[in-house]
């Protein structure tokens, strides 16, 4: 049996997740469709991205959200999408009795009250940090806010960096290119750098998943293309580029 499930998914949560998977307990082939608007500010392809990653069992694809509020263009551009008319549908919403039944398919409602889980995707909007354990662990740690501590050696920075995650009772990610610094025996190399900004990252992305609101930060990437061009006497694009993938939301 082929399954549909539609919406913004702006961003995705726990109702989400619970409704995609009572879809998946029911039929073999499922099709997750995100709609996507310019004007949203969490890219389609992000929350895609996201939705890949819990449900790798599932078909995620995009589309634009660029039809009315109707359900005969969404059916029409769902069937094009999928190539033929699902065998059911699975939604939350009113809406999805007639979506279903313009492509002349059943249509399962899945905890429209929200009792099973109550959350809306506005309400995670109107303020993500207060809501955050309806948040799979990876749309979790785009909210996170993220605190860089930056400073030379022995100015207290890691010791900071400790206290203020004690404070806030959350992560701390520790520097590690000073554990990489530790180990090394042979001439510092641009690879190095790189090696250090991309495990620095890494790092902090997987501790943001299970932090408390705020993530502190002893050190980031940035920093690790600053101390190349020290060592090395220029810049790196390679370090650089990892460096741009980082987003603190603030510098101490």
């Amino acid at each position: 049996m082929r399954g549909v499930v539609i919406g913004k998914f702006y961003p995705p949560h726990l109702g989400h997740s619970f409704l995609i998977r009572s879809a998946l307990a029911r039929c073999q082939d499922l099709t997750v469709i995100v709609c996507d608007h310019p004007l949203q500010l969490i890219p389609g392809s992000l929350r895609a991205a996201w939705l890949k990653e819990e449900f790798p069992e599932a078909t995620v694809i995009t589309t634009p959200d660029d039809l009315p509020d109707e359900p005969e263009p969404w059916a029409a551009r769902t069937i094009e999408l999928l190539g033929d008319a699902p065998d059911v549908v699975f939604t939350s919403e009113d809406y999805g009795a007639g979506y279903a039944r313009a492509m002349g398919c059943r249509h399962v409602l899945v905890d429209r009250d929200r009792s099973n889980v109550p959350i809306s995707a506005t309400r995670i909007r109107t303020n993500p940090l207060d809501h955050l354990e309806y948040l799979a662990p990876s749309v979790r740690a785009y909210f996170t806010i993220r605190v860089v501590l930056i400073g030379v050696e022995s100015t207290g920075k890691s010791t900071l960096a400790q206290e203020l995650a004690s404070s806030f009772q959350t992560n701390c990610v520790d520097e590690y290119g000073r554990e990489y610094a530790a180990q090394k025996t042979d001439e510092w190399k641009t690879d190095d750098f790189v090696s250090i900004a991309k495990t620095q990252q890494e790092q902090e992305n997987v501790a943001a998943r299970t932090a408390n609101r705020v993530l502190i930060c002893d050190t980031n990437a940035f920093a690790t293309s600053v101390w190349h061009r020290r060592y090395m006497g220029h810049y790196s694009p390679e370090v650089d580029a990892v460096a741009s993938e980082d987003r603190p939301d603030l510098y101490l």
